[in-house]
């Protein structure tokens, strides 16, 4: 067993085919592709739509800024640990494999079982639904009547189209990571880098040219805002988060990257440090032209930022580049969450048949598949706000474990060669599991809380037994493990 493992850690990253799960997936992402994987799959819908409800629960402009940089440095703690964690296990998977290799097959099998019943499908649906928000917008402002017109020739509501365009972009997406990883890397180096130069572009106006006109009439004349509390601070934490998530996404390709051994600690820190500049930078431009009140009050944020700017204009450019943001982000997140079923698959904890490789394209079109079809289910009966959320607090525990990996393979495996070390480590990592306790442990809380008082029948919140629902799906994991592990075992036996 000992040999086994050693062979595992101890790669060649000179070998385009490594042993373990990535050995049948090419090596084709430079540093370039790895770090455009890394900020296009971060940096889309949630910038420009999760401020809304930030604000909402800390309507106090210092502190919302304050939470925009906890929210980055926690993030740059867990980019740190990976970047160790990454080069030292630099196969496809990534926090699986972390998990795997820290505390075992179980742990391992539950953080893919989870991706599989609910995370990467809230995810991709959650992203895919801001998509088609922004295509809606942008077909009302440039041809109300005749988008009216459509809706009514099919016999479909506002709401049912978001659904409906949301599941074809899914679609489409999945068509070409199929098609092959150069396609969906390509596009995602052209929307990275389209997505980058809007915001840079919307930050400079706001600062530049600054507010011409007067915010749009829906955000005028509101009401005071309301106070922040401990409780409200734990949950725009989730929101903030969100928006940062994508960070930890370019391990799931670690076997496809080429030079993994120098290559994916430059991008996860690079990378990460670029998002939490972009993020910031944005969040102040929104303050410059709308106050943390009227923050609150706009889903659009930077359409009506821009629109503060230009007029009409400037939410018609906004709302392009929302979708480019968001198309691109779709891209990543299927390029890299389909790889973790694929993983699974040829470690021998799920059906083999998800680890197929496509005998033209060389890609795991069985996963891709299967992440796309469970995907449109999600986004055709969930919102918004119940895909992000669901995601963020199903996926930190995972995040968590695959941090904590670094010091029990710091103590397990003292001998094996590591290209980088964790900067700060003890202290980086401990921080990461601080913010995790504190997130997790915030929203459990407020959920059992919201959860009583609605079976006293004292007051109705909308939600209530969504956190733990999320942890109980979970949990089913560990009986499917050990049905999983008793089917495989009786097969072996048999063979």
């Amino acid at each position: 067993m000992e040999a086994k493992s050693k062979d595992r850690l101890d790669i060649n990253s000179d070998n385009n085919t490594p042993d373990g799960p990535s050995a049948t997936l090419p090596r084709t992402l430079g540093v370039i592709s790895a770090t455009a994987v890394l900020v296009g799959t971060t940096i889309g819908s949630g910038i420009f739509r999760s401020p809304a409800s930030i604000a909402t629960r800390i309507p106090n402009e210092p502190l919302f800024l304050i939470m925009w940089v906890i929210g980055g440095l926690f993030t740059l703690c867990g980019a740190l640990t990976y970047a160790e964690l990454s080069s030292v296990l630099p196969q496809t998977g990534g926090v699986y494999v972390y998990l795997r290799e820290g505390f075992g097959r179980l742990p391992a099998f539950l953080f893919g079982w989870s991706q599989l019943t609910i995370l990467r499908a809230s995810a991709l649906g959650a992203i895919a639904t801001v998509f088609s928000e922004y295509l809606i917008r942008l077909l009302e402002t440039n041809s109300p009547e005749g988008f009216a017109s459509a809706l009514l020739s099919v016999g479909i509501d506002r709401a049912g189209a978001v659904h409906y365009l949301a599941a074809i972009s899914i679609v489409v997406i999945a068509v070409l990571n199929v098609v092959g990883v150069n396609i969906s890397a390509a596009l995602q180096n052209t929307t990275a880098t389209a997505k980058f130069i809007a915001l840079i572009l919307l930050v400079l106006a706001s600062f530049v040219i600054g507010g011409r006109l007067p915010a749009p009439e829906a955000l005028q004349n509101l009401g005071p805002a309301g106070t922040t509390t401990v409780t409200s601070f734990g949950l725009a934490l989730i929101s903030v988060l969100w928006v940062y998530d994508g960070w930890a996404d370019l391990t799931f390709v670690s076997g496809e990257v080429k030079r993994p051994e120098r290559n994916l600690p430059f991008a996860l820190i690079a990378g990460t440090a670029i998002v939490i500049g972009v993020y910031l930078l944005t969040n102040l431009a929104y303050l410059h032209l709308l106050d943390i009140n009227q923050i609150g009050h706009s889903k659009l944020v930077a359409a009506d930022t821009a629109f503060r700017v230009v007029g009409g204009t400037g939410v018609t450019l906004v709302s392009l580049a929302v979708m480019i943001s968001a198309f691109g982000t779709l891209n990543g997140s299927m390029l890299t969450g389909s790889r973790i079923f694929f993983a699974m698959s040829d470690d021998g904890l799920f059906f083999k048949k998800i680890a197929a490789v496509h005998p033209k394209f060389k890609t795991p079109h069985v996963a891709i598949s299967l992440a796309a079809v469970l995907a449109v289910i999600f986004v055709m009966v969930r919102s918004f706000e119940q895909l992000a959320d669901t995601f963020v607090l199903g996926i930190w525990p995972f995040y968590a474990g695959g941090v904590a990996a670094v010091y029990t393979l710091r103590k397990k495996r003292p001998d094996i060669v590591r290209p980088y070390k964790a900067l700060g480590y003890p202290v980086t990592p401990a921080l990461f599991l601080l913010a995790a306790t504190f997130l997790v442990g915030n929203a459990v809380i407020d959920d059992v809380r919201n959860l009583i008082s609605w079976m006293s029948g004292r007051s109705h919140v909308e939600g209530a037994g969504g956190t733990l629902l999320v942890f109980a799906v979970i949990a089913t994991g560990i009986p499917a493990y050990w049905i999983w592990q008793a089917t495989h075992q009786r097969k072996s036996a048999k063979s």
